[in-house]
């Protein structure tokens, strides 16, 4: 065979073998609120059976497409390796924070924020023929935040909730409405309340529901200048009175778990706190922790 007949036959089937991997992807969702969130979505090459849908979150100055590219957000590397899916909602919104300050977003069919990655969620679920028992959250600083309120707001379509580095669910309320709006007081860590008083602000987003509620992973660095980590605290106090247990007492702590000079408490079965002492805005995620807590 002459050499440029063997070199073309080796191109050829170099390029025969070569498979398209898995990529980020937008795609159209029926969305029935007012706020416009745009949907992507990453399915791995190989997806397991029912698989479990994790809603990742960005923080602000990001997108979803950014997001996914940030070496410290791993969790396109955990989908390729354990076969769940992940969605990532962009924001709409300038300088991409997400909504929750405005009664639109903090109230469970208000039409905002949370209203479409509810949407989102639901439409996972049908279209990929997700574990609606296995449906998780997380997300970074403004993804944080969202992920609380979510919480608050879905309950009953969430398992679990890992955020990094946010603040309790309706801190940030404007007063004058605002959407997409700052809150100083609540980023400085002026804004304090007692547990029942946080407590009663989440159950409030949705009146009248007593159903179960996702499991709730906390993570806050001691360092953290953009969100006071005194947040922790009151996300703390939130939660715990959501589940009915002390903020106070841990029923178990681990010192430099899961890393060097964060410790972990435990307040009953639903609530954890990871408190990351050095470190500052926001904390990196940890896969294996929060896949751990996931149970994926």
């Amino acid at each position: 065979m002459h050499t440029a007949a063997l070199l073309a036959g080796l191109l050829a089937a170099a390029t025969s073998s070569v498979v398209m991997g898995a990529q980020l992807t937008k795609v159209d969702y029926p969305n029935n609120a007012t706020s416009k969130v745009a949907m992507w979505v990453y399915v791995p090459d190989k997806v397991v059976a029912n698989p479990p849908l994790v809603v990742v979150i960005h923080s602000c100055q990001s997108t979803a497409e950014t997001y996914s590219r940030n070496a410290k957000i791993p969790w396109k590397g955990g989908s390729d390796k354990k076969g769940y899916i992940t969605i990532w909602p962009s924001s709409p919104h300038s300088g991409t924070c997400w909504d929750v300050s405005s009664k639109a977003s903090l109230k469970r069919g208000g039409g905002g924020d949370s209203q479409a990655i509810s949407n989102m969620i639901l439409y996972g679920i049908d279209k990929y023929k997700a574990d609606p028992t296995k449906v998780f959250v997380t997300g970074g600083s403004s993804g944080a935040m969202m992920s609380n309120v979510l919480a608050a707001t879905y309950p009953d379509l969430i398992s679990a909730v890992s955020l990094y580095s946010g603040v309790a669910a309706g801190c940030f309320v404007s007063s004058s409405g605002g959407v997409d709006a700052w809150n100083n007081s609540c980023s400085g860590g002026s804004s304090r309340a007692t547990a029942e008083a946080w407590g009663t602000v989440a159950r409030n987003m949705y009146p009248g529901y007593d159903g179960p509620r996702p499991r709730m992973q906390i993570w806050h660095g001691s360092a953290d200048s953009t969100i006071a980590p005194q947040n922790y605290q009151e996300e703390i106090k939130q939660w715990t009175n959501v589940f009915g247990v002390s903020s106070t007492t841990p029923t178990s702590s681990l010192k430099n778990y899961p890393e060097r000079n964060y410790q972990t408490d435990n307040y009953g079965d639903h609530v954890q706190g990871i408190y990351a002492t050095g470190v500052g805005h926001s904390v990196p995620s940890n896969l294996t922790a929060s896949e751990a807590w996931f149970g994926i």
